[in-house]
């Protein structure tokens, strides 16, 4: 069984001066007429109550154009711009719909720097990229094929901090659903001691990549402080410490790519725990550990890939007392300090918190999957003295070693 998903590949490239000057005149006109709309909209609706819909804002645009004032807006392909009243269409949907904020104006120096091209805006033909309003294709490094016969619907260029120049090309792509080998299941506890802990008792080592250059990262940042704004030593300082940033992020997305495939590949259910990663970035003392493991990143990945494979992905109640919970008798403890890293259950059971609190959360997973169960069990039940989602317990840990 194979399923067809909509999949971006990313690719470096090194454009010539006369591209990189091109791109970043798109990436400025982008900016101002996604600005120049929001703005628009905004005036709209506080002073009339008017809702301005994407067709009047691309009217609007067509009327920019004719002005003096932004006649080079006629400079640049007329694709991205279009996409960047899309895209505030999108932000506008999504706050009515109360999923987002409301939409923010763009900044020259920390928004991202990107422009979208659609089919009519680009040429791809042979292995050959090239972009409206360019004579040449761009000089792309194919670190990856294509899939055979892949014809991209949209190309997103954009530039990082650190200078670097990216093409994102969107194709259709085949995926095979294989099921797992012996249909397996998994909990997963996500930690800092350790990046995860599996039901099955293995314990992934946390990397921690921020950590690894943070000594670099603080000698770049002091030489950053010590620069005269505005100066070109200013500029290549910046630069540096962008370059590290760029340097920890990556090898944090790589790590989280290979153990999300992994752990999707091997296993047919997978649980997690439903974090507040945002929450708890507010404890001062963990919140820069927190943000280097990637909590949020890895349950991303961990969802669209389990979508591409038809996996079951189960996501566990953040109040579900995983840690407090014995897995073997069910019995819940009283409380369960972080520094306390290992305990023994009054039925003579000694747990490794993390290990026990995986198979917690594999146990309510199943049982979820099984009978559409709670994952949040009560102190006590009115006929058994245990929590519902624990009833699926004794099935889910049979067979694995307790510690």
């Amino acid at each position: 069984m194979a399923r067809t998903v909509k999949r971006a590949f990313k690719y470096r490239f090194y454009p010539t001066p006369e591209q990189a000057a091109e791109l970043a005149r798109t990436f400025g006109c982008v900016r101002l007429v996604y600005n120049m709309a929001l703005q628009a909209r905004s005036e709209a609706w506080t002073l009339r109550r008017e809702r301005v819909s994407y067709n009047a804002t691309s009217a609007l645009l067509t009327g920019w154009k004719k002005t003096q004032e932004l006649a080079f807006l006629n400079d640049v392909s007329c694709v991205p711009l279009q996409q960047a009243l899309r895209h505030l269409q999108v932000a506008f949907t999504n706050f009515w719909a109360k999923r987002a904020g409301y939409p923010s104006f763009k900044s020259r120096k920390r928004s991202r720097r990107s422009a979208e091209y659609t089919t009519s805006a680009f040429r791809f033909r042979d292995g050959k990229l090239t972009l409206a309003k360019m004579s040449a294709p761009l000089d792309v490094v194919w670190s990856r094929p294509l899939p055979p016969g892949a014809s991209p619907s949209t190309v997103t260029v954009s530039q990082d901090a650190a200078g670097r120049w990216f093409v994102s090309l969107l194709c259709d792509d085949v995926i095979e659903q294989v099921p797992a080998p012996g249909m397996g299941s998994v909990g997963i506890d996500a930690g800092l001691d350790s990046l995860l802990t599996l039901s099955n008792g293995e314990k992934i080592v946390n990397p921690r990549h921020e950590r690894a250059d943070r000594q670099r990262l603080a000698k770049a940042q002091r030489n950053l402080a010590r620069k005269e704004k505005g100066s070109a030593n200013r500029a290549k300082a910046r630069l540096m410490v962008a370059r590290i940033h760029a340097r920890i992020g990556d090898r944090r997305r790589d790590h989280l790519h290979k153990l999300t495939t992994r752990l999707v590949r091997e296993n047919q259910t997978l649980v997690i725990e439903d974090l507040t990663v945002r929450n708890m970035l507010g404890n001062r003392s963990l919140a820069r550990a927190i943000s280097d493991a990637g909590w949020r990143q890895f349950r991303t990945m961990l969802e669209y890939k389990a979508d591409w494979h038809g996996r079951n992905l189960v996501t566990v109640d953040r109040w579900f007392p995983s840690s407090k919970l014995c897995s073997t008798c069910g019995a819940l403890a009283d409380r369960m300090p972080l520094n306390v890293r290992s305990w023994t259950c009054r039925c003579g059971t000694v747990h490794d918190r993390d290990v026990n609190a995986a198979r917690n959360l594999l146990a309510a997973g199943l049982a979820v999957t099984a009978c559409g169960d709670g994952v949040r069990p009560q102190q006590e039940t009115s006929r058994t003295g245990r929590s519902s989602a624990k009833q699926e317990n004794p099935r889910a840990t049979k067979g694995i070693p307790v510690l």
